[in-house]
C-alpha cells in the first residue's frame, strides 16, 4: 500500500497545497496522501501561527473535495514541538511494514533538510518526492543529494534517486501555483478578496471566524 504524506502549517491551506497533493497521489498511484498540519513547527517558533484547531479543521474541510486527499490529526496529539521524523515513525509503527510511505515537500524547504531533526534518518522511513517550485526550476539537486547523504545513487531513470535503505528519491514537477499563505494572510487581513486562492469551503470558514482580520503584515 503506497501512502503520500504532506506536512506544512497550513495557515492557511490553499489551492497549491491540494493541486500538489492530487498531482502526486494520481502520478505515483497512490492510495491515500494524508496532509498533516504541523501543531508547533519547529522553523517557526518566533512567529505568530494560528491555533491548531482552525488549521486542522481548514485542512479537513478542503481535503473533502477529493477522494484522494485526507486530513490526519498526529502532530496535534502529541507534546512540544512537531518533528517529522517522529511523524514517519509514528506512522511507520502504525501503518506496518507492508505500507509504502512518500514523503512530499518542495525544493524550497528539501534543500534547507540539513537544519531538520535528524534529517539523515528521515530516509530510512520514506521516498520522498521532492516538487520543483517556482524561482527553484533550474536548480540541480543532484549535488546537493550526494552531499547530504553519501550512500544516495542515481538510478537509470531520469531523475530518481535511490538510498541505501533502498527509498527513493523521486523529482518531480507539478503545476505552479504561486500562491503562499502568507500572501493569503495579508490579503485577508486588508479587506481583499482571497477567491480562486483557497478552496470556497475554506474562504467562508476564515470569514465565519474572523481569522487573519489582525495579521501583522496587513499593512
Amino acid at each position: 500500500m503506497k501512502i503520500g504524506i504532506l506536512g506544512g502549517t497550513f495557515d492557511p491551506i490553499h489551492l497549491g497545497h491540494l493541486r500538489t497533493a492530487e498531482e502526486v497521489g494520481e502520478a505515483l498511484g497512490l492510495k491515500k496522501v494524508y496532509l498533516i498540519p504541523s501543531a508547533s513547527p519547529p522553523h517557526k517558533t518566533g512567529e505568530p501561527v494560528t491555533p491548531f484547531f482552525h488549521r486542522l479543521e481548514m485542512t479537513r474541510i478542503a481535503t473533502d473535495e477529493s477522494p484522494l486527499l485526507e486530513a490526519l490529526d498526529l502532530e496535534g496529539k502529541r507534546p512540544g514541538l512537531s518533528y517529522s521524523i517522529e511523524t514517519l515513525k509514528e506512522l511507520c509503527n502504525t501503518l506496518g511494514p507492508e505500507c509504502d510511505l512518500y514523503f512530499i515537500l518542495g525544493t524550497d524547504a528539501f534543500i534547507e533538510i540539513e537544519t531538520w531533526k535528524e534529517y539523515y534518518k528521515l530516509f530510512d522511513y520514506a521516498h520522498f518526492v521532492v516538487i520543483r517550485r517556482a524561482g527553484h526550476e533550474v536548480i540541480s539537486l543532484e549535488p546537493f543529494l550526494i552531499s547530504i547523504r553519501e550512500d544516495i545513487k542515481k538510478t537509470a531513470l531520469p531523475d530518481i534517486y535511490v538510498t541505501g535503505s533502498n527509498k527513493n528519491v523521486i523529482i518531480m514537477s507539478s503545476t505552479l501555483m504561486e500562491i503562499s499563505s502568507t500572501h493569503i494572510r495579508r490579503e485577508a487581513a486588508r479587506g481583499r478578496s482571497i477567491r480562486f486562492l483557497v478552496p470556497h469551503s475554506v474562504g467562508e470558514y476564515i470569514t465565519r471566524k474572523g481569522l487573519y482580520l489582525n495579521h501583522a503584515g496587513a499593512r
